[in-house]
């Protein structure tokens, strides 16, 4: 029946546009599909009294709580803030990020921030992480670590509420100096204590972590039983140091559980399915009511690509649920099933303790011959730009003002380690060469841009020649299009038009010679310098220009040029001989597209409910199948025998092109690591002179980037370390 003073509260929701349907349907799923098609209606109702949140950030427990003046009154708090608070500027959620005074968990979650920066505590090639809840179990646990054999970083969570709290983590630190031993809230049971520590940085670079927590579980008769099993399976006493190398030398394992712990039955879904699937989609993968296979129990050893993935659920204290003793249908189950989600779509898989004793002998790794990375130098202020897009525009402008297209699109995506960088600043340029090095790439392939002697985003490789002591090995890539309104080089008003004007060819070859002589320029093949032509089949007779090309860098003193050309999906009007240039450059996603790979935009109905914005009118395309694509010998036998094998760790224009976006759906550091793996086993004998090329270190605006992201860290260049053969200095060893 109508209630006036509920429906004017549920109008008052409706209109201040702060209700988050998708979320409230997360936390709410088995509710009556009634109050699913109405759930302002239900929250007004039940929702709130329940402790429901109608959004990601609004507490309705915490902004009483945080609001003492509110206590003792009879008032709704979500109706409360929209009517007085947000005008108020009451405090609505937990403040974990800021800490309130005398709260000393939340001030600790600060901490680890801190901790992070400063890079991870110890040397160790492993990390033991424990959450306390049960106090009394610690002792059992130091036993544990003490016969284990194994030297390792120490990271220990303990529940603050408890009576003793402080005090055992006092003894702990005095016990283990170097350990990381912070207090928590009582809240994600041992889950959002792990993934706060995985968000903040800490657990990166590990060969491999193990998660144990003193599970009691007091709804099991058998629950000390089965919490020493869990342990015990992971760190037994004897023969520890041997399991945890066959573990490292298996590559098809990614997650060690004790024996019994893989759980395959799809009766274990419970209530979980619909937010299992709801956090998977957030690092692109979906979730089948038909099959699953998890880690029971939640102890386990994770190796590296795990952890990033778990980072890149980009998990927060919002996510969880309040504490209510549930045994099942919460965040923390939910991401107990995702992980076995998460090694198979890398192509892992959970192995038992008693599979360690059977590891097959690891394959044997094939390494490029010299690994490239496209490098786009826009991220600086140019005339033409503020002129075009507005004042102050550089590639950070277009990245961080992305929106989603659909429900749980990884948009912004935004910088890590080296944050907003300004390429005006050659320091800059040191770091990420310094960061590429220690991932094994050799050079940056650098755009050129250059009309008719007119030159735009010239300031970075400018700058840089007057700073010899900066390592940047790089060669050029003439980027031979015009630029337009549509940012895609073919459609749109023109804004600086590319011509070939009698002549060009010995206008570009003098103002490239200089680069050239630069000791940084790189010549792969120990020889000649390198140089790329993007469009090659804009040239109205490319046969010619290349001729001359030649001829005029032979007159500048530069000698002989290995000269290459990209091979771009649309074609112009000329034609070139497969022997015209030195090479060819494989640019996925260009032309590894096909029409039975869309998943939205193609000749087939979705197979599944995206969510999509209003107003989407874009293309989703299945990156694994893109990843297939470039794998297959079909493929591999079109291509010109003297093309770089080229791979792209994501592609995503939504910072470009809005609602007309294309998309490569499930990209995440497993699904690029599995694409590197075969490339390098698969197609390196066919890669000219053995190389590879990566699209793209830095291309924000396109989702193409090796770069550190917030998301995941440095998770991609440590995928391409694995398989690069890089010498230098690894990056598990450098600051997050």
């Amino acid at each position: 029946m109508p209630r006036p003073t509920r429906d004017l509260y549920a109008w008052r929701i409706r209109r201040s546009g702060t209700f988050d349907r998708e979320y409230y349907g997360r936390i709410s799923h088995g509710i009556n599909p009634l109050y699913r098609a109405f759930p302002i209606r239900h929250y007004t109702r039940f929702g709130e009294s329940l402790g429901w949140q109608p959004n990601e950030t609004f507490s309705p427990s915490a902004y009483l709580r945080l609001n003492p003046d509110l206590r003792d009154r009879e008032i709704r708090p979500f109706e409360h803030y929209l009517r007085h608070g947000q005008a108020e500027n009451r405090v609505f959620r937990e403040l974990l990020d800021g800490g309130l005074a005398g709260d000393a968990a939340a001030t600790e979650v600060v901490d680890l921030r801190a901790l992070a920066a400063r890079g991870r505590p110890g040397r160790s090639r492993f990390a033991v992480v424990i959450h306390l809840y049960y106090l009394d179990i610690w002792d059992e646990f130091e036993t544990v670590l003490s016969e284990a054999g194994i030297e390792f970083d120490l990271f220990v969570t303990i529940t603050h509420f408890a009576e003793g709290s402080v005090e055992l983590r006092d003894r702990i630190r005095a016990a283990h100096p170097e350990a990381v031993v912070v207090l928590m809230p009582n809240h994600g049971r041992d889950i959002f204590p792990f993934v706060h520590l995985v968000g903040a940085g800490l657990l990166s670079g590990y060969e491999a972590v193990c998660k144990i927590h003193s599970k009691r579980s007091p709804h099991r008769v058998d629950g000390d039983a089965w919490r020493n099993h869990l342990v015990t399976g992971l760190l037994p006493a004897v023969g520890t140091p041997d399991l945890l190398e066959a573990f490292l030398d298996d590559p098809s394992a990614s997650l060690w559980v004790a024996d019994g712990q893989h759980y395959r039955e799809t009766q274990w879904w419970g209530s979980n399915l619909v937010t299992t699937d709801h956090m998977l989609r957030r690092i692109e993968i979906a979730a089948d009511p038909e099959r699953l296979s998890f880690p029971a129990g939640s102890m386990y050893w994770l190796k590296p690509a795990l952890v990033d993935m778990i980072r890149g659920l980009q998990l927060t204290e919002t996510d969880f649920e309040p504490e209510r003793r549930q045994v099942d249908g919460t965040t923390a189950h939910a991401f107990e099933r995702a992980l076995g989600y998460m090694a198979e779509d890398g192509g892992r898989r959970i192995v038992q303790t008693s599979q360690l004793e059977f590891t097959p002998d690891p394959p044997v790794r094939r390494a490029p011959s010299f690994v490239s990375a496209f490098y786009l130098p826009q991220f600086h202020r140019t005339p033409e730009n503020d002129a075009w897009w507005g004042r102050g525009f550089t590639e950070w402008t277009a990245a961080s003002a992305a929106t989603r297209n659909f429900a749980c699109h990884a948009q912004p995506q935004l910088p890590g380690a080296l944050g907003f960088y300004d390429l005006t600043r050659p320091e800059v340029m040191g770091e990420q060469a310094a960061m590429a090095r220690a991932a094994g790439i050799d050079a940056f392939c650098t755009y050129f841009y250059w009309f008719d002697g007119r030159r735009i985003l010239e300031a970075p490789i400018d700058n840089l020649m007057d700073r010899p002591e900066i390592e940047f090995p790089f060669y050029l890539c003439w980027a031979n299009e015009s630029w337009r309104r549509n940012w895609d080089g073919q459609s749109g008003e023109v804004l600086l038009e590319q011509g070939y004007r009698e002549g060009f060819e010995s206008a570009l070859a003098r103002d490239t010679a200089r680069y050239m002589r630069d000791p940084r320029y790189a010549r792969p093949d120990g020889a000649r310098p390198r140089f790329v032509i993007y469009r090659p089949t804009d040239m109205p007779d490319p046969t010619a220009s290349v001729a001359r090309l030649r001829a005029a860098w032979q007159e500048e003193g530069v000698g002989e040029v290995e000269l290459g050309a990209v091979l771009f999906h649309v074609r112009g009007e000329a034609e070139i001989a497969d022997d015209l240039f030195d090479f060819h450059i494989e640019m996925p996603p260009h032309d590894l597209v096909s029409g039975a790979d869309y998943i939205v935009g193609g000749p087939t109905p979705p197979p599944r409910d995206f969510g999509l914005m209003p107003g989407f009118r874009g293309l989703i395309y299945d990156y694994r199948r893109v990843a297939e694509n470039a794998l297959s010998p079909e493929y591999a036998a079109r291509l010109p025998a003297n093309t770089i094998a080229g791979i792209m760790p994501s592609w995503d224009n939504t910072a470009r092109r809005g609602p007309s976006a294309h998309i490569a759906w499930g990209a995440n550091p497993m699904t690029f690591e599995r694409w590197l793996e075969r490339l390098c086993a698969e197609r390196l004998d066919q890669s000219y002179r053995g190389e590879i090329i990566v699209n793209a270190w830095n291309e924000w605006a396109e989702k193409a980037m090796l770069e550190p992201s917030r998301q995941y860290g440095d998770a991609m260049l440590r995928v391409l370390e694995r398989h690069s053969g890089a010498k230098a200095p690894g990056l598990a060893s450098q600051t997050q």
